[in-house]
């Protein structure tokens, strides 16, 4: 990537939370803009202990202490949970560039974020509401089934599901002490802020209940730039049959254009609501082809960083990047594009959804096999402890184990890479047959054609 700075001397960014991608994508772009790192990670112990004595204030106050030390003279930050709204308190208390406080508040309230879609665009909204409960109280009656429940502030599509009856809703409530601890301890820091800034949204201590929608989901990915509007691209989320669980990410999406200027405008008018001015986003949605309706998931007031690599592979966009100038108060359009490696790039996602089996691990000759195969290829893998996994099942509907990335000249050569590379991994390719299931190729004895190969096979 030859992006940089517009001035001789990189500008030093303090970067927090940043763990998976962000390290990934940060190291590439370390030479043009430097950065020193401050957070957690809340999925690995003992790091995740931090979590019992958080405090988004005290947080603060130490990252700044750090970025005086180090020069850093902007933040930035791509984690839901805590990330974003840090980094709008930071930026403002350092009078940096940065996305204001109340629109990232606005915005992961997804209650209150219903509430705004409903004045400024309620043709995008559904029915919602707040279940009016505390945890661990009786479900009340007269509500509507099937209905989607998901916590008022969550990440990672947390402890969101879709129950079809007063007894599933109320399994799916039923949490036992660590659980209630880790929920309180997860929303608490933000609460404190909420209190504070946006009391008019009332307490993200709650679930909600949402309509469920029809139709296939997509992610518009933009960025605004005093006060400006541009559009980055629209991502195709694929689901595991019969679940609202991810399998794929799909780049570019085949979405009609009418269709994304119609979503393009339904978060134009919500985010210059919120007051959101400056700093990336994205909007999920889903269309429903059959009748053309639209409709909004939610909003996130930041990158959404599994997406990077996809955009670099295609367009030659760094998004970090991009994401280290808004924090400087640079114009992402003046970052220089790399050259494109291919016409479509997918994230995959290996999920299991028998509580009972154990994904395979890759062996370390299939791992080395992959590298040499396809030496462009991201792999991440999520090995779990047996309690771990049991939690992801209560709190995801299932447990994700790894994530590959990949590109293609095309969605069939994509697919053709994809199904060999997951056979050298032994797991299932996640695309769907006609029958309905996962494509497990498991024979991959037959090496990968060079180029050269491919071409005497056509020629």
């Amino acid at each position: 990537m030859s992006s940089r700075p517009l001035s001789n001397k990189p500008r030093q960014t303090l970067a927090l939370f940043s763990y998976d991608w962000d390290p990934i994508e940060f190291e590439k772009i370390r030479r043009q803009w430097p950065h020193v790192h401050a957070g957690f990670d809340l999925f690995s112990f003992p790091s995740s202990a931090r979590l019992a004595w958080f405090d988004m204030d005290r947080f603060c106050s130490l990252a700044a202490l750090k970025a005086r030390v180090h020069g850093a003279r902007g933040v930035v930050s791509n984690h839901d949970q805590f990330g974003a709204l840090c980094a709008a308190l930071l930026a403002e208390r350092m009078q940096w560039p940065g996305t204001s406080v109340e629109a990232v508040l606005a915005c992961q309230h997804k209650l209150y974020a219903r509430e705004v879609l409903q004045r400024v665009a309620p043709e995008a909204n559904v029915p919602f509401s707040r279940l009016d409960m505390n945890y661990g109280d009786q479900i009340p009656e007269g509500l509507c089934y099937p209905t989607f429940v998901k916590p008022v502030k969550a990440a990672f599509s947390v402890l969101a599901k879709r129950v079809h009856s007063r007894q599933e809703l109320a399994e799916h409530t039923r949490f036992g002490p660590w659980e209630l601890w880790v929920i309180r301890h997860l929303v608490e820091p933000f609460e404190k802020i909420l209190r504070r800034r946006l009391p008019a949204a009332g307490s993200a201590h709650s679930l909600m209940l949402e309509a469920p929608q029809r139709g296939r989901q997509y992610c518009l990915d933009g960025y605004f730039f005093d006060g400006n509007y541009r559009r980055l691209g629209v991502v195709e989320a694929i689901m595991y049959p019969g679940s609202d669980a991810f399998m794929r990410f799909d780049y570019p999406s085949h979405l009609p254009e009418a269709v994304q200027r119609q979503a393009e405008r339904v978060a134009i008018r919500f985010m210059r609501a919120i007051g959101f001015t400056h700093g990336l986003f994205n909007m999920e949605f889903m269309h429903d082809a059959r009748s053309g309706e639209l409709k909004v998931i939610e909003f996130n007031p930041r990158l959404a960083a599994q997406f990077t690599d996809l955009y670099e592979r295609v367009d030659g966009l760094n998004l970090h990047a991009m994401a280290m100038a808004l924090s400087h108060g640079i114009d992402p359009e003046t970052i220089a594009r790399a050259e494109p490696s291919a016409n479509c790039a997918s994230s995959f996602v290996y999920r299991s959804f028998d509580r009972k089996v154990t994904p395979p691990r890759p062996t370390s000759s299939g791992l080395r096999t992959l590298q040499k195969t396809f030496p462009d290829s991201l792999l991440f893998q999520f090995p779990k402890l047996p309690g771990q996994i049991q939690r992801d099942f209560k709190w995801l509907g299932s447990y994700r184990y790894g994530i590959l990335h990949l590109g293609g000249a095309d969605p069939g050569d994509l697919q053709r890479r994809c199904e060999y590379a997951s056979a050298l991994l032994g797991w299932p390719a996640p695309y769907v047959d006609d029958i309905g299931g996962l494509r497990d190729l498991s024979d991959a004895s037959q090496p990968w054609p060079t180029d050269a190969a491919a071409e005497n096979a056509t020629g």
